[in-house]
């Protein structure tokens, strides 16, 4: 018998598809088995890497850590295990840049079989019962905030990235003159951010984007009805998994063009450390292909990384259109950078962006901090994609 250990994250979407996938397949291979745990999403994101590849065989994790992943040997690259043309397959089928976003170094580290960026979404009971108009400009969002109807996922890494989003927006492609953004473009992203969680409920400072949908589809407050950007989450748009179904859509245009929020999503990774190499990276390769991310692994409540599942009719008719309604979102998502020290940035910019969000800092002090901790970070990168 063939033991297999993985570690995913504490919600549906991110642990019961993956246990649904591992259960099928080892009913495919009686002589596999694979033992599942988890942890908060919280605890997903800090977790040590290092320590993880110690541990499990399989390990579900975000694309920002895979350079320093990559360079410090904790993964086996996939092109030494998996036939190039499955390979070739998830490259072209790939929501956004979800793929690439784990390639390092000309290697594939992690297979995508979960994409995410911030989509809008909202309550259509709410919507019909205060007869409103959904919103298409940031203006738009920001009158209906006055109005008491918007909730934002304003949790510290989301504000961080969303604080991207807004440089993009006002005309600076994040990351690419080895800062964020300019400084005076990087304070007014985040002065953006701010106008809209000033006209909030103070509590949305610690939800996080699984905190919010589940309180937007639980409660009937009028806050609940509408939310601009947060990491999507399909589960809340399929009927009876909550109390209120969520309707979910793209992001509305700012200074003229539709905003680009920054990717997220998991894939699946197989450590250096693996006594069972190829069982472990057969696993990633079934739970990765087409029929099972269309099948099996949606239905357990995950949420695809393959294309194929996104255009899926069965797939969106479970889902009230959640993937056909913000494909274009994904396509557009910006990426983080790709080098070792980028987890050591987005550690320490973190509080600093949320502390500025929460009004304890001066935006353009904390545009001139987020900066000097990014420039400090590429100065101690050894490698860069």
């Amino acid at each position: 018998m063939t033991p297999l250990r993985g570690i995913a994250w504490n919600h549906t979407r991110g642990f019961t598809s993956i246990v649904a996938a591992a259960q099928r397949f080892e009913e495919l291979h009686p002589d596999i088995r694979s033992n599942w745990e988890k942890c908060s999403l919280q605890s997903f994101a800090d977790a040590s890497m290092a320590q993880l590849a110690t541990e499990f065989d399989l390990i579900i994790m975000d694309h920002p850590h895979t350079a320093l992943a990559a360079t410090e040997g904790l993964l086996l690259p996939f092109e030494d295990w998996l036939p190039a043309e499955f390979l070739a397959d998830q490259a072209a089928n790939s929501v956004g840049g979800s793929h690439n976003s784990y390639r390092f170094n000309g290697q594939q580290w992690t297979l995508a079989t979960d994409a995410a960026t911030p989509i809008a979404t909202w309550r259509p009971d709410l919507i019909a019962k205060h007869k409103l108009t959904l919103p298409q400009t940031w203006d738009d969002v920001l009158e209906l905030a006055r109005g008491g109807f918007v909730t934002v996922s304003a949790f510290p890494i989301d504000v961080l990235t969303q604080s991207y989003m807004f440089s993009a927006a006002l005309g600076h492609t994040p990351f690419s003159s080895g800062v964020v953004a300019p400084d005076d473009v990087l304070a007014q992203a985040l002065a953006e951010i701010r106008r809209l969680v000033e006209l909030c409920d103070p509590e949305c400072l610690g939800r996080n984007p699984i905190r919010t949908h589940e309180w937007m589809s639980q409660t009937d407050e009028k806050r609940a009805t509408y939310c601009p950007f947060a990491y999507g989450y399909s589960n809340y748009s399929r009927p009876r998994y909550a109390k209120h179904l969520l309707k979910a859509g793209g992001l509305v245009m700012f200074n003229g063009q539709r905003l680009r929020s920054t990717m997220g999503g998991a894939g699946v990774a197989v450590s250096s450390q693996t006594k069972h190499p190829r069982a472990a990276m057969d696993f990633a390769q079934f739970t990765a292909s087409p029929e099972v991310q269309k099948g099996i692994y949606f239905q357990g409540g995950g949420q695809p990384g393959h294309r194929a599942a996104w255009l899926d009719d069965a797939v969106n008719a479970a889902s009230s259109n959640f993937f056909r309604d913000t494909l274009q979102t994904l396509d557009e998502a910006l990426l983080r950078p790709q080098f070792p020290g980028y987890m050591d940035f987005q550690d320490a910019g973190t509080p600093v962006a949320h502390d500025c969000i929460a009004g304890k800092t001066k935006s353009t002090d904390a545009a001139l901090e987020l900066n000097r901790l990014y420039r400090a970070a590429l100065n101690q990168q050894t490698y860069l994609t």
